[in-house]
């Protein structure tokens, strides 16, 4: 047994070795070899998505982005150009899905079949501008933030079109009562149980946290998985939540109030059954007699008054003549 000793303690040390290999090897790296990265990094990724000049700390460069002049349809300037998803939009489908009309339409493809179809390398090399030099940000981001981001993209995706019907705009088989239960734990301190206690200027409109989850639920979806750019709140991927948790509180929020309900007119409603009417007929039948004789002879009479004057001018004008005969 003894011979065998060495051996054993050779092997055991090559399997320490290859677990602190694992351990230690920095999240970039794993993604490399195609190993899912750590939490973290797919958050930050999803943030520099989001608005990447927030996170990095930086203004926006100045003017529009380079591509930017390749489309004529969305009309938006300066910082809102610099974003992924202005051109690739919430869904990640850019032309192919909810940008495919509207506002926000570029024409730009959408970010879902590119990162699913190449590397992490090969993805870098987009972001850095080897496909297309007017799409190189390795002067704004350095390779860690450019890394994450494209960790994001390859690992952060979703099939949004699981989870939110693009007809009606509303979460597909949702649990509101498990929302609300995750909404009041963690969102309601910020946004208020009604969800008006936060209010969003989205180009020169007010809107509430209902508005968005029912005008835009994508980016309703987007965030509550990974949070806002530049802020702090509660990241359902930091809370251990899935996909599925997201969906259910996007379903409970768009219950919420959106600023758009139709108010009740005035006189709808109990509470409202109308006064007593001022002027008009006396009620009754006999008041109804009393009131139409009145207006016949009130009519009769104003008639009578005008043939009398019509009369008396033509008497008139009978007897000057007659004086000057």
């Amino acid at each position: 047994m003894k011979r065998f000793a060495p051996a054993l303690l050779f092997g055991m040390i090559l399997v320490l070795m290859a677990a602190a290999l694992v351990v230690f090897t920095p999240n970039s790296a794993r993604a490399q070899a195609g190993t899912t990265p750590a939490p973290d990094d797919i958050i930050a990724g999803a943030l520099l998505y989001d608005k990447w000049y927030a996170m990095v700390g930086v203004d926006a460069p100045a003017g529009n982005m380079p591509i930017w002049a390749r489309q004529s349809t969305n009309s938006r300037s300066g910082a809102e150009t610099w974003r992924c998803v202005e051109c690739h939009g919430w869904d990640y489908k850019g032309a192919q899905g909810a940008y495919a009309s509207g506002s926000h339409f570029t024409g730009f493809p959408g970010v879902r079949d590119l990162a699913a179809a190449q590397s992490i390398d090969e993805l870098v090399g987009h972001l850095k501008g080897i496909k297309d030099p007017a799409h190189n940000f390795s002067a704004y981001m350095d390779d860690a933030a450019l890394t994450r981001l494209v960790q994001f993209l390859k690992f952060g995706l979703i099939n949004d079109d699981d989870y939110i019907d693009d007809i009606s705009l509303k979460a597909i088989g949702g649990d509101a009562a498990r929302g609300k239960t995750l909404y009041d734990q963690n969102c309601a301190a910020c946004h208020g149980a009604d969800g008006k206690s936060i209010v969003f200027r989205t180009e020169g409109v007010n809107e509430y946290l209902g508005t968005v989850a029912n005008r835009d639920p994508w980016r309703f979806l987007h965030r509550t998985r990974f949070g806002v750019a530049g802020t702090d709140m509660p990241v359902g991927a930091k809370l251990g939540w899935k996909v599925e948790e997201g969906r259910d509180v996007l379903t409970y929020v768009q219950t919420l109030p959106t600023g758009l309900e139709v108010e009740p007119s005035g006189g709808v409603g109990q509470g409202s059954q109308p006064g007593a009417a001022v002027g008009g007929p006396p009620a009754g039948v006999a008041g109804g007699i009393l009131t139409g004789l009145a207006a016949f002879i009130g009519t009769i009479g104003g008639a009578l008054i005008f043939i009398v004057i019509l009369l008396a001018i033509g008497a008139g004008v009978v007897m000057v003549l007659r004086k000057r005969d």
